[in-house]
C-alpha cells in the first residue's frame, strides 16, 4: 500500500508520530499511518490562519472551480479509494464503490450552492444590503462510519464559502481521509486545506485554538458535549451532527411483507453504523408475530464477511472497542429479552456480529434506550398510536425516524409528532444536498446541506447605505 502524509501548509509531511490502522475484518495490522503532534497542529492551523485572506478574496467562481476539479480527480480514482476505504472501514467493496461516488455527487452539488447578496431595504432615504462573509479557519473533525462523505460534507461549503480548513479524521479510518487531502493539496493553495492526524489526543487542542473561528463536528453526543465546552471560551461557532436513537414505527394498516425488508434494511445498513439507522421499532400488536418472524427469516439470510469478497452484504464492525461494546450489549439484552436472529459469537478474525433481532424487550432495557450503533435491532409492541409516539419521544435524542404505512398521508400526520429533525415515510435516508438537516435535543446543532448548511461556514453581514 502506498505511503501515507499529513498536507500541512501546502507539504506532503511525514508524521513526527506513526500509528497502526488496522483491518477490521482481520483484526491484524493493515499499514502505519503518520500521526500528528502538538507541534504539527500549531503548523497546520498558522498555514491555514495565514491562507485565510487571499483564498477569501477570490471570487465565489474561481473556489467552486477548484473544488469541482478535485470531485473530478477524485472521480477518476474512485476504484482506488473504494479499495482503501473498504480495508480501513470494512464495509463491502459496493457499498465503498458507493460512497465514493456519492461523495463526488456530493461535492459538485454542494459547490453549486450560491448565496448572492440580498437587498433588505431600499427607499429614497437608504439601501441595506445582507452578504454573507466567511468566518475563517474551520475545524472538520469526521467519524469512522462514513470518512469520506462526511469529510466532503464539511469541507465543501467551507471552502466554498472562503474559509480555510484543518481536518482530523476519526484515528481508525484516516487513509481514505489522507489521499483526499492529497489531491486538495494538488488544486488548493497552499495553506488552505490542512490534514493532521491523531489517537484522539488532539481534538481538545484543536477546537479550544484560539485561531480556529469555527468547528464542525460529526460524533458521538457526549464528544459533542465537550466539543461546545471547549467552543465556549472563543465563543466558536459550532455545526454538531451527533448520535440518535430513531425509531421506525410500523403503523397498523403496514404490509408485512413490504415493511419488513426495507425497516431491516433501515437498521442493518453500513453494519448498523449509521446515526440516522433506525435503532428501535415498534410494531402494532396485530402485526407483532409476523413482523418479528419475518425480520428474523430475513435477517439470517444477510451474508455477513470480508467486505473485499464478492457476495459480503455486511461488513464487521470498525473497530475493536465498538465490537466489545456492542457484544456486552447483546450479552446483557439476554436478560432483557428473546433474542431470535443472530446474537452469536464470532470464533473467526476480525469483528463480526451477524444481524440480531431481539423481541420481548421493554422501554426501560439499555438496548432501547441507548444508542447501539451496531447490527443488533429490537422490536416492541404497541396498541395505541397516540402512546407509541410518546414513546418515540421520550429520548433525549431527535436525529431522524421512520413511517411505515399503506397510507402516506396518514404517515406525514404521525411523522409530524415525531420530534425529530429528519423524517421519513416509506423510505429511508433520502437526503439531498439542497435540502438542510439538522437533529434536535441532544442529536445535534446546526444544519447540513442546502443553503442553510452553506450558511453556518458564513457570518451574516448587514450594510446600511444612506443615499
Amino acid at each position: 500500500m502506498k505511503e501515507f502524509k499529513l498536507v500541512i501548509n501546502g507539504r506532503l509531511t511525514p508524521g513526527a508520530l506513526s500509528m497502526d490502522v488496522m483491518n477490521p475484518a482481520t483484526g491484524e495490522v493493515l499499514v502505519k499511518c503518520p500521526r500528528a503532534d502538538a507541534a504539527q497542529l500549531e503548523e497546520a492551523v498558522a498555514g491555514a490562519k495565514a491562507a485565510f485572506s487571499s483564498w477569501s478574496r477570490l471570487t465565489i467562481s474561481d473556489r467552486r472551480a477548484r473544488i469541482n476539479a478535485i470531485a473530478d480527480e477524485l472521480e477518476s480514482r474512485t476504484e482506488e479509494f473504494a479499495r482503501v476505504l473498504t480495508l480501513e472501514q470494512g464495509k463491502p467493496l459496493q457499498d465503498a464503490l458507493g460512497e465514493i461516488g456519492g461523495s463526488v455527487y456530493l461535492m459538485r452539488s454542494l459547490a453549486e450552492i450560491d448565496v448572492p447578496d440580498r437587498i433588505l431595504k431600499d427607499d429614497d432615504e437608504q439601501k441595506v444590503i445582507e452578504h454573507r462573509t466567511p468566518l475563517g479557519v474551520v475545524a472538520a473533525i469526521t467519524p469512522w462510519n462514513f470518512p469520506v462523505s462526511t469529510l466532503i460534507l464539511k469541507i465543501t461549503p467551507a471552502l466554498l464559502a472562503g474559509n480555510t480548513v484543518v481536518a482530523k479524521p476519526a484515528p481508525t479510518t484516516p487513509l481514505t481521509s489522507l489521499m483526499l487531502a492529497s489531491i486538495c493539496n494538488d488544486h488548493l493553495p497552499a495553506g488552505v486545506f490542512n490534514m493532521i492526524t491523531d489517537q484522539n489526543d488532539l481534538g481538545a487542542l484543536l477546537t479550544k485554538h484560539p485561531d480556529i473561528a469555527k468547528i464542525s463536528f460529526t460524533g458521538s453526543t457526549a464528544t459533542g458535549q465537550k466539543v461546545m465546552q471547549s467552543a465556549a471560551s472563543g465563543i466558536k461557532r459550532v455545526t454538531l451532527e451527533l448520535g440518535g436513537n430513531d425509531a421506525a414505527i410500523v403503523l397498523d394498516d403496514a404490509s408485512v411483507a413490504n415493511v419488513a425488508p426495507k425497516v431491516l434494511a433501515a437498521a442493518m445498513m453500513n453494519a448498523g453504523q449509521v446515526c440516522l439507522a433506525a435503532k428501535r421499532v415498534y410494531v402494532p400488536s396485530p402485526l407483532y408475530e409476523e413482523m418479528c418472524d419475518e425480520l428474523a427469516r430475513l435477517a439470517d439470510e444477510i451474508v455477513v464477511g470480508d467486505g473485499m469478497q464478492q457476495g459480503s452484504q455486511m461488513g464487521p464492525l470498525q473497530n475493536k472497542a465498538q465490537y466489545d461494546k456492542v457484544r456486552a450489549l447483546i450479552d446483557e439484552t439476554r436478560q432483557d429479552g428473546n433474542i431470535i436472529a443472530g446474537g452469536v459469537g464470532h470464533s473467526g478474525p476480525g469483528y463480526f456480529i451477524r444481524p440480531t433481532i431481539v423481541r420481548d424487550i421493554s422501554d426501560d432495557a439499555r438496548l432501547v434506550k441507548e444508542e447501539q450503533f451496531g447490527p443488533v435491532m429490537p422490536v416492541l409492541s404497541y396498541d395505541d398510536l397516540d402512546d407509541v409516539i410518546n414513546r418515540a419521544n421520550d429520548t433525549p435524542f431527535g436525529l431522524g425516524g421512520t413511517i411505515w404505512t399503506s397510507d402516506p398521508e396518514r404517515g406525514l400526520e404521525v411523522a409530524k409528532r415525531v420530534d425529530s429533525g429528519i423524517m421519513w415515510v416509506n423510505q429511508h435516508m433520502m437526503v439531498m444536498p439542497d435540502i438542510p438537516a439538522g437533529g434536535s435535543k441532544q442529536s445535534g446543532l446546526g444544519a447540513e446541506l442546502g443553503i442553510e448548511g452553506y450558511c453556518e461556514f458564513t457570518q451574516n453581514h448587514v450594510v446600511y447605505m444612506a443615499k
